[in-house]
């Protein structure tokens, strides 16, 4: 079984551009904020919070920069 057969992903990687990071980042997104939820707000969970963010506005940075 790929990736790309499960509902919600493959539809969402079909959808996308062409960039697995970005899509990647883009799922992982709801798992962080249900790790959160379930493991509740404490240092571990902000900072795995806090470092998503900076992966993501860096990628998306990163991704902008390299196409100008």
């Amino acid at each position: 079984m790929n990736v790309e057969d499960v509902p919600l992903i493959g539809q969402v990687l079909e959808s996308g551009a062409d960039d697995r990071v970005l899509d990647g980042l883009l799922l992982s997104g709801p798992m962080v904020i249900a790790l959160i939820v379930f493991a509740g707000r404490n240092l571990l969970t902000e900072g795995i919070a806090v470092t998503y963010l900076l992966v993501f506005v860096g990628y998306v940075a990163y991704l902008s920069w390299q196409r100008t």
